[in-house]
């Protein structure tokens, strides 16, 4: 079984970073497994994920570490169909919003801890500062990847939805959010089909990202490497191989890239979040 596990790894591991993966070296286990073959679903088959499943999503999901126990996170799970197709055409049309088995939107919630802070007679100055709001986002990502590696290791696929936040003034009506909340992304789960093409995609080799007491500018051959790589992907998966032209400079080169999130420092202003 190690033996196997360990092949399946060292094959993970090649698509991952091409002819200069990690060597695997008889190390390995299912967990590790189930996290090297992480892929994005974008087609759903026909089916369930039972409520026991989700409950042990979610559990897994809340026992992600949180910073000072505050437990920020809030979970909307969206099963009207109406609301579906509503939140699916706020998220760019995305069909996988509706046909998902699942779909959770995870939310970054002060709300409760500022409640039960001043039932208790204390100030909540502290609130206002960009680092509460941070504090949050990062539990609701610790937790929402937990949910994601519990899904994937009881079979199902998944895709994070962050085009949520392209109208996320909408989608906090919606889902009524009260303040001191804030949708961070959606998530789809369910039964992946067999048919959509997608694979594991080729990241950054550990050279470009891992750095030694010190951070040290990548060399330039090691970007290169990816860029071949991620585009050499690309045209496996039939679409437009210039990663840097067609993705990166397509998010990053004006404000209207952002399709609309330009404006959520407002919605966080909104929100109650002063963000000082």
């Amino acid at each position: 079984m190690t033996e196997v596990i360990s092949t399946e790894l060292q094959q993970q591991l090649d698509k991952r970073y091409g002819a200069g993966a990690p060597i695997a070296d008889g190390v390995g286990n299912e967990t590790l497994e189930v996290l090297l073959r992480h892929r994005t679903t974008r087609r759903f088959l026909p089916g369930t994920v039972s409520d026991t499943e989700l409950r042990l999503i979610i559990a897994a999901a809340q026992s992600a570490s949180t910073s000072a126990n505050f437990q920020f996170t809030s979970v909307v799970v969206v099963d009207d169909p109406a609301l579906r197709n509503r939140l699916a055409e706020l998220a760019g049309g995305q069909q996988l919003v509706r046909d998902a088995a699942v779909f959770l939107v995870w939310v970054a919630d002060w709300s409760r801890n500022i409640a039960i802070a001043t039932e208790h007679g204390h100030s909540i100055e502290a609130t206002a500062y960009l680092d509460s709001a941070v504090s949050s986002i990062v539990d609701v990502t610790l937790s929402a990847q937990n949910a994601a590696v519990a899904a994937e290791s009881l079979g199902y696929g998944i895709t994070f939805v962050g085009a949520l936040r392209n109208n996320i003034d909408a989608v906090i009506a919606e889902l009524r959010l009260p303040q001191w909340t804030f949708p961070v992304y959606g998530m789809a789960i369910g039964v992946p089909d067999p048919a959509d093409p997608a694979d594991i995609k080729p990241r950054y080799g550990q050279s470009v990202v891992v750095h030694r007491n010190t951070y040290s500018p990548p060399a330039a051959a090691d970007v290169q490497d990816y860029l071949d790589r991620i585009n050499a992907y690309y045209r496996e998966q039939e679409l437009p191989a210039d990663w840097a032209k067609n993705r990166l400079a397509g998010r990053i080169s004006t404000k209207e890239s952002l399709h609309g999130r330009q404006h959520i420092r407002r919605t966080f202003g909104n929100q109650g979040f002063e963000l000082r």
